[in-house]
């Protein structure tokens, strides 16, 4: 996982591979609001498919010919899998809206249920994930479901490092978090360019032509070449040779080219670099002991409240029943550093990269910069359990929202898990 060095089990790896078939790789939403059959706004249970949540979503507000402010959801799920979410569609009253709804036909998309609810779904509200995964291509199947049961039932005790995985920094094309760094750099220009051009070995010719073009300064010849998966450069290179045409490409060229994306996306940026820092960060607070209080550290509750006065051997005793954690930084322009000698290590990740809280700013995109957060630098998993299969192992368990499944296979296969 990028930026992530540290495991927390002995166990030696079981290696292997995972999504060698997208339905290999399944998640299902376990849901914080259950629709309750009337209301105003439309819920759908979908089953999607190789898509992001995303794309989905600007599929149904395209086809409903609504805005995609009016659509929610709790959380976005892999692409690369079978996923199963709720989606909220606002404002639906009639029942000719709902029928439009139902007869929806969306690309490699199931509607499983189609119901109405009162309150509408906002980002964040799930309670966490169910995941059934099935590790390949191991040397010996039953040696390997006996480790993984020995690595779940450690994690089930000790926590898993709270990594960020692969998809929140893309994959192949890993540059999200590089457009974050510019951006908390203050460079917008660096920032669409490092997004729409900036050609990799990693992905299609066709891919690589159409960013060579934008490098070399040809937005048209760019545009022209641009297939179906450059949904998001088409969108800011229309508005950057909207803008060419008035002149030469300013700040305010680049920051509408921005602006054009969704604005989930554009958020994401930044996040993505938090989100890369943050690794580094819980790698080295997980070398201290995972689930081990140590003097200076910022702990959370379950309900992410900071604890504050309890004894050391209390704030243990939370730890060690998973009512408390100790946290690392989302570094921004507010979140505080622990004290001792975690602070100093959170401190000095910012100087090896010589950037302050200040710079998450971000001035010239103020909505885009961030006062950042404590996030938990572990979270807990449970119904964990692991079987031989003739294909493979089969891994099955739960976890919170905000957690990356991948961090968990990371410490049953040790080696690179995407």
């Amino acid at each position: 996982m990028l930026n992530a060095t540290t495991y927390v089990t002995a166990q030696k790896g079981i290696g292997g591979t995972i999504r060698n078939r997208y339905e290999d790789f399944y998640v299902e939403e376990i849901p914080e609001i259950i629709p309750e059959g009337e209301g105003p706004n439309v819920y759908v249970w979908i089953e999607k498919l190789g898509r992001t949540t995303l794309d989905v979503v600007l599929d149904i507000a395209r086809d409903l010919h609504i805005s995609r402010k009016r659509m929610g959801f709790a959380g976005m799920k892999d692409k690369k899998a079978i996923t199963r979410q709720w989606i909220c569609i606002a404002n639906m009253d009639s029942e000719e809206q709902f029928k439009q709804v139902e007869n929806l036909d969306i690309y490699k998309t199931d509607f499983l249920k189609v119901v109405r609810g009162r309150k509408k779904l906002r980002m964040g509200q799930l309670k966490g994930n169910k995941f059934r995964i099935l590790i390949k291509d191991l040397d010996d199947i039953r040696e390997s479901a006996d480790i993984a049961n020995e690595v779940l039932a450690e994690l089930e005790v000790k926590g898993v490092p709270n990594y960020f995985g692969w998809q929140r920094f893309g994959k192949p094309r890993t540059i999200t978090h590089l457009v974050g760094e510019a951006l908390v750099e203050n460079d917008l220009e660096k920032a669409v360019n490092t997004y729409i051009g900036n050609p990799q070995s990693d992905e299609g010719e066709d891919n690589r032509m159409a960013r060579q073009a934008y490098d070399d300064g040809n937005l048209e010849e760019s545009l022209n070449l641009m297939g179906k998966s450059m949904r998001y450069e088409k969108m800011m290179v229309k508005e950057l040779i909207r803008d060419s045409k008035k002149g030469e490409l300013t700040d305010k060229s680049y920051m509408n080219a921005l602006h054009a994306l969704p604005k989930p996306l554009q958020r994401m940026f930044v996040h993505a670099y938090q989100s890369y820092l943050f690794n580094e960060a819980v790698s080295k607070r997980v070398e201290m002991g995972i689930n081990r209080y140590v003097e200076g550290d910022i702990v959370i509750d379950a309900e992410e409240h900071i604890v504050r006065d309890k004894t050391p051997e209390e704030i243990q005793e939370m730890i060690d029943n998973f009512e408390a954690s100790p946290t690392c930084p989302l570094f921004g322009t507010k979140v505080p550093f622990a004290g001792g000698e975690v602070g100093e290590m959170e401190e000095n990740i910012l100087k090896n990269y010589n950037i302050t809280k200040a710079d998450f700013e971000v001035p010239k995109m103020p909505r885009l910069g961030s006062h950042g957060l404590r996030r938990s630098m572990r979270f807990q998993v449970w119904d964990a359990s692991a079987k031989a299969t003739d294909d493979g192992v089969l891994c099955e368990f739960s976890i919170n929202k905000g957690s990356y499944a991948t961090a968990v296979l990371r410490e049953i296969m040790k080696n690179e898990v995407v």
